[in-house]
């Protein structure tokens, strides 16, 4: 079976090699071509080095391809898989870092709050761009399979762009549900044990096979709505267990608060989910209280951006290494838990797959709107993908999702149509941002960004980024501008 399997963004090293050997562990696809796109030639070459020895060493037939050229790598392609940062770590610091001189606390800032609803405004245009250049040059019923960020709001206007003849069909793609699956797995083991030791006489051990889940939400905000282990639901149980556990009790204390008040669990890390609601991060002396600092994922401030920035040489300073790596045998036992491999793998070979998707809504969801993006339950073969009804969400889960589908909607037509107005009033309903600012604030804060990081926003025309920068002279020049302040924020971990 001959595919063409298309990269964008092909520099992202880690990733990349992972989802190629995943896909060459299926016998179907072992002389598969691999065309790889990014705009940085080193890292084009680096990677590529890594895959042909991968595959030289495994005797395989497949192909790897390298072009700082889009349309040239995605020509005759079956699937497109993007995995792009837009405007790379430089417009990610400027997301994080002009946010905390107003107050705003972020630990992440890819999804939602004032740096994921900028992080749209630069990803949307060349999502379309991606989709269009897709339909265009690449094979019939051409897929593309979306790994970026802000997850929604890319999906949605990619799909949207599909709806309007002018894209590919899209698909989102996040591993959120499987983490979360794996801790409800080892608490539910902890607490059978009891007090027994592991590896003791009649310790029972519990994995992520042993336990039925059903999820639904939107992407970083999705429930554990079903929770089975030998045939009991264990929903309701959970929280003692989170709650009790030597671990999970200290590094993810938001989700268990959220747990203890919902009901339910959700699939993000702490750090995620604290700045997508408006209780955690919105006092600053408090923000302690709910965050650990033993790794960036459970709360500090700015600490994705402090871990990508620490590591952004990694790839160049350990390259001899991860080269000499490369050629260990792919085999399925390695195969990780991404989705996309395995999604091509039930369309082209039919051998169905389950798994969680952000898709349109269309129904799945009953109490969310139709036209958004939801993170749900479904299943592919040969026909595609296929959505079950899940039914209405929790109350309180649907409220929480709802008021960000509200911010997602308003970020992603503001991107499309370069509104700043409509990019404002989203900001103004985000909910961190709400409760940590008063309009006047937000309309400021939200030129500031704008002029921060115009050179990666061909949507916003430059009449309104001069008029943003005359704004803000204006306010200057008559002693109304916002005061801002030098702020490493409240959970800052030293450098």
């Amino acid at each position: 079976m001959s595919l063409k399997v298309a990269f964008i963004g092909a520099g992202s090293v880690g990733f990349t090699q992972k989802l190629v050997r995943d896909l060459l562990a299926v016998p179907e696809f072992v002389d598969t071509t691999f065309a790889l796109h990014d705009i940085s030639k080193l890292n084009l070459d680096m990677i590529a080095q890594i895959l042909r020895k991968d595959i030289k060493a495994n005797g395989l037939p497949a192909k790897v391809t390298t072009s700082l050229q889009r349309k040239r790598a995605l020509e005759n392609a079956n699937y497109v898989i993007n995995c792009t940062r837009i405007g790379g770590l430089e417009a990610f610091a400027t997301d994080v870092e002009i946010p905390l001189k107003y107050g705003i606390d972020q630990c992440v800032g890819d999804t939602l709050c004032a740096g994921g609803i900028m992080y749209g405004q630069r990803n949307i245009p060349q999502m379309l761009a991606f989709t269009a250049d897709a339909l265009e040059v690449g094979a019939d019923g051409c897929m593309l399979l979306n790994y970026a960020n802000p997850m929604a709001m890319n999906t949605w206007a990619a799909l949207d762009a599909y709806d309007r003849g002018e894209g590919v069909f899209t698909v989102g793609l996040c591993h959120g549900v499987q983490g979360g699956h794996r801790q409800i797995a080892n608490v539910i083991e902890r607490v059978v044990n009891g007090r027994k030791r592991p590896g003791s006489k009649g310790y029972r051990t519990v994995s992520k096979q042993d336990v039925d889940i059903i999820c639904a939400g939107i992407n970083h905000q999705t429930w554990y709505i079903k929770v089975q282990f030998e045939g009991e639901d264990w929903t309701d149980r959970l929280r003692q267990g989170f709650e009790q556990h030597p671990h999970f009790s200290k590094t993810e204390k938001v989700r268990i608060d959220v747990l203890r008040r919902f009901g339910y669990y959700s699939t993000e890390s702490n750090g995620h989910l604290s700045e997508y609601v408006p209780w955690y991060r919105k006092r600053p002396k408090e923000i302690r209280r709910w965050v650990s600092l033993d790794n960036w994922i459970h709360g500090e401030t700015a600490g994705y951006l402090r871990y990508c920035l620490q590591n952004r040489h990694w790839f160049k300073t350990e390259f001899p290494q991860k080269l000499a790596d490369a050629g260990k045998p792919i085999t399925a036992d390695q195969r990780s838990e991404e989705h996309g491999s395995y999604i091509i793998e039930a369309i082209e070979t039919g051998r169905t797959y389950r798994g969680h998707f952000n898709v349109r809504n269309n129904g799945a969801i009953s109490n969310l709107p139709d036209d958004c993006i939801v993170e749900v339950p479904g299943y592919v073969d040969r026909h595609g993908i296929s959505i079950p009804r899940v039914g209405e969400l929790p109350a309180a889960c649907a409220a929480t999702c709802q008021a960000s589908v509200n911010v997602q909607r308003m970020s992603k037509d503001a991107a499309v149509a370069g509104d700043v107005i409509l990019l404002k009033q989203a900001m103004l309903h985000d909910p961190l941002t709400g409760a940590v600012l008063n309009p006047e604030d937000i309309w400021q804060m939200t030129d500031e960004m704008l002029i921060a990081q115009s050179k990666w926003l061909p949507n916003y025309p430059r009449k309104m980024i001069t008029q943003a920068k005359q704004r803000l002279d204006k306010a200057t020049r008559n002693g109304t501008r916002v005061k801002t302040k030098t702020w490493r924020g409240a959970a800052r971990r030293a450098k």
